[in-house]
């Protein structure tokens, strides 16, 4: 739903996050490093199997995350109030792959749709959610590009799995589907097919905090099912965050990970 993009140049041209001090502060501590990324800075974790990106994009109004160099991370501080708009003011994710030419090392990724069965791509993730007045979602984003590779926006198709909405937001388009069980959970779907790429969004019926060995392969049949993704498009990225409409200071990836099967 939310373009992506690296407001620091260092990111959008690094690959295993050589440095990444460039586009953050950091603060060391007795026994691990806090790394701050305001705007959309961005940052390698888990040694550079993953990264956290601040990803603030719609928005001017402060806002930070932190994060200790593993694949977890929290926002500290959020000023964003976009309730008078149809699109959150930033995403600050965590994800595997390769977003807007900057990748992840040793990801497995690219991976073409065709080749997607039952248990090749699984991922698992753990959030805080304090709620209150802020207004937010926690979404994967899911990235499919009609190559193996691209430096820019992917031009195939964005999955999102919504498992909370807190607040008046919804995905963008047309609900095509109630209440459907896919791989072992209820959604309700929301899809809209645009020139420069598709978007097709489950939304959990029963709202979640975590959500553990999540099959993919599920979701992506449906998806082409309907239209909305082609077998011979490519997985390029697997994230998960929290679209901020309005504050959302406290919200955080307590852990992610996404595991490729051997072979695949």
């Amino acid at each position: 739903m939310a373009p992506r993009g690296y407001a620091c140049a260092a990111a959008a041209t690094l690959l295993l996050g050589v440095a990444a001090a460039a586009c953050s502060t950091v603060a060391p501590t007795a026994t691990t490093t806090t790394t701050t990324l305001c705007h959309s800075q961005a940052a390698p974790v888990s040694g550079g199997a993953y990264w956290v990106n601040n990803n603030e994009w719609a928005s001017s109004a402060a806002q930070c995350i932190t994060t200790d160099g593993n694949a977890r991370f929290t926002v500290t501080h959020s000023a964003i109030d976009n309730r008078a708009n149809s699109a959150p003011g930033g995403y600050p994710f965590i994800y595997k792959g390769c977003h807007w030419g900057a990748c992840t090392a040793r990801s497995g990724l690219p991976i073409q749709v065709s080749r997607i069965r039952p248990g090749t791509v699984t991922t698992s993730w753990h959030t805080t959610q304090p709620g209150g007045s802020s207004i937010y979602n926690a979404a994967y984003d899911i990235w499919f590009n009609r190559t193996p590779a691209t430096s820019g926006r992917p031009d195939g198709a964005e999955l999102m799995v919504w498992l909370v909405i807190h607040g008046l937001n919804h995905p963008a388009g047309v609900v095509v589907a109630s209440g459907l069980v896919v791989g072992g959970h209820r959604y309700d779907v929301w899809v809209i097919h645009r020139a420069r790429r598709n978007t097709i969004t489950y939304v959990m019926t029963s709202p979640a905090t975590s959500v553990r060995h999540l099959d993919l392969a599920p979701l992506v049949a449906d998806a082409v099912r309907r239209g909305s993704i082609s077998t011979s498009w490519y997985l390029i990225a697997v994230g998960a965050g929290f679209e901020l409409w309005f504050r959302g200071a406290g919200l955080a990836t307590n852990s992610f990970s996404v595991r490729m099967a051997a072979g695949s």
